[in-house]
């Protein structure tokens, strides 16, 4: 009778623990999306910016149309990415692409003073600035999301949980090495 009760108890915890920690990386994972649709929201932000700082720099620098034309390729690649639902690292990559780009885009600025002096070049300046902010602060919280659930299911003996339950490690959503700097302009 002592075993049989010792049994029962054992099971019971062992069924509470399974629950709690199923419910546990379901919390993590949801935060992973969560946070996830965070970067989205950022990244639409920053891609729906750049049509009109390329329409004003035209304005200025019509003749820099490589450059343009760059800008625009890598910001429809990055689109591309995003709307196909592609994995963080592929979209990171993009991304990273894009903010090179848009670097060289700024560096015209230098050689054209008039569009330096440009208020809605300034503004969507500033503006994007603003929103590469944001994604950096957004893409430091997915990156504590994603490290926590990994860290979970990874761990013994929520690990066995997780792979019952087919809860699997995420990808880091990676800054490329010019972009792990203070937060601020990176143009």
């Amino acid at each position: 009778m002592v075993i049989l009760v010792v049994v029962v108890v054992v099971v019971v915890a062992l069924l509470f623990y399974g629950v709690a920690t199923f419910n546990k990386l379901i919390r993590q994972r949801n935060q992973v999306e969560s946070s996830w649709a965070q970067i989205d929201v950022q990244l639409r932000r920053r891609h729906d910016l750049i049509p009109n700082l390329v329409e004003t720099v035209k304005g200025y620098a019509a003749h820099e149309r490589q450059t343009l034309e760059a800008v625009v390729a890598a910001r429809q690649s990055a689109v591309d990415a995003q709307q196909s639902g592609a994995a963080p690292g592929q979209i990171a990559e993009r991304e990273n692409a894009l903010t090179r780009t848009l670097g060289r885009l700024f560096a015209l600025a230098e050689a054209y003073p008039d569009l330096k002096a440009n208020q809605n070049f300034l503004q969507l300046q500033s503006e994007l600035v603003s929103t590469e902010d944001k994604i950096a602060y957004a893409r430091q919280f997915f990156n504590t999301a994603v490290q926590t659930l990994n860290t979970s299911v990874e761990s013994v003996p929520s690990n066995f949980v997780a792979g019952l339950a087919g809860i699997k490690k995420r990808e880091y959503f990676e800054a490329a090495d010019d972009e792990r700097g203070p937060v601020g302009v990176r143009f």
